[in-house]
């Protein structure tokens, strides 16, 4: 067992005996992260494709991903579509989360319909989300024209392309959101909106200063999930739109498939995962901070 290495050190030592035992873990660790990010790593420095040795490049595959107008087109896709679905999704899943708490009707029927989204595979989402919004017979671009509204020309315009692709996103991660908020809320005591409608408080009092404060973490810990989940995204651009047209709807996941097994090029698509880690960590480290904060005041 773990057993504290001094007293008031705040230091815990395991005994050596317990050292086999944990060994699998480790292995299992170092074999499926640490080695195959070290070889990235040294991928991403060498010139490498099918049937030549790798090369010895340096920061050669950084540069040119970093010069490449492609590459600053999908950061800048990426960042937008993540920023969407991450953000409409907390607004949509708290709101939602709210509303089930309250004491909908059918509680247990919605709760299902709500969640089923997370039960259907990408594969099966896009093509039915490729036949709802069909430019000549897709039902919602029937109802769009019977209202007198322009359809959403998603293969054409990129605009509407990475608007598709967000609504998609969030339809199939939504209840990922949903759920780890409800939970939350379920899990405040009664007692404080109790307390707080016998003092007259009123809704939106009652929200901010008793409901809001207390999910902060829950809703830290699914923005940071979701960021990290969005960040990767690379499934419903590829089935809806491959990108096009002209790559104009291309994000980093898509630029580096491209890299690897388009051009293959693997040293410059090893460089790109490694700029997908950094600029993912710098869009979570605000989350990190406020989660840690959060914990630090609420230990105190």
């Amino acid at each position: 067992m773990v057993t504290p290495r001094g007293q008031g050190t705040g230091r815990w030592w395991i005994p050596t005996a317990a050292l086999p035992f944990l060994a699998p873990v480790h292995l299992l660790v170092l074999g499926v992260i640490v080695i195959p990010a070290l070889y990235v790593v040294w991928l991403s420095l060498m010139t490498s494709t099918f049937g030549k040795a790798p090369t010895f490049v340096g920061l050669a595959n950084y540069a040119h991903a970093l010069s490449d107008p492609y590459f600053w087109r999908a950061l800048r896709n990426t960042v937008v579509v993540v920023l969407i679905v991450v953000h409409a999704e907390l607004v949509v899943g708290l709101g939602m989360a709210l509303l089930f708490a309250s004491g909908l009707p059918a509680r247990r029927w919605l709760l299902a319909a709500v969640l089923a989204p997370y039960a259907v595979s990408e594969v099966s989402a896009a093509v039915i989300w490729r036949f709802l919004f069909d430019a000549d017979v897709g039902p919602v671009t029937v109802a769009l024209n019977a209202m007198g509204l322009p359809s959403l020309e998603w293969s054409i315009v990129p605009a509407h392309g990475l608007l598709i692709i967000a609504l998609l996103s969030i339809w199939l991660h939504l209840p990922f959101t949903f759920i780890i908020l409800y939970a939350a809320r379920l899990a405040i005591p009664t007692q404080l909106y109790e307390a707080a409608k016998v003092d007259a408080v009123s809704a939106l009092q009652t929200f901010r200063y008793i409901t809001l404060p207390l999910l902060m973490p829950a809703i830290l810990v699914a923005m940071l999930f979701r960021y990290i989940f969005a960040f990767r995204l690379f499934s419903e651009v590829w089935l809806m739109t491959q990108g096009g047209p002209a790559r104009s709807t291309e994000v980093l996941a898509v630029y580096l498939y491209l890299d690897a097994f388009r051009f293959s090029a693997f040293g410059a698509a090893a460089a790109t995962g490694w700029l997908m880690v950094l600029v993912s960590l710098v869009l979570g480290v605000g989350y990190l901070w406020g989660l840690r904060r959060q914990m630090m005041s609420d230990a105190a």
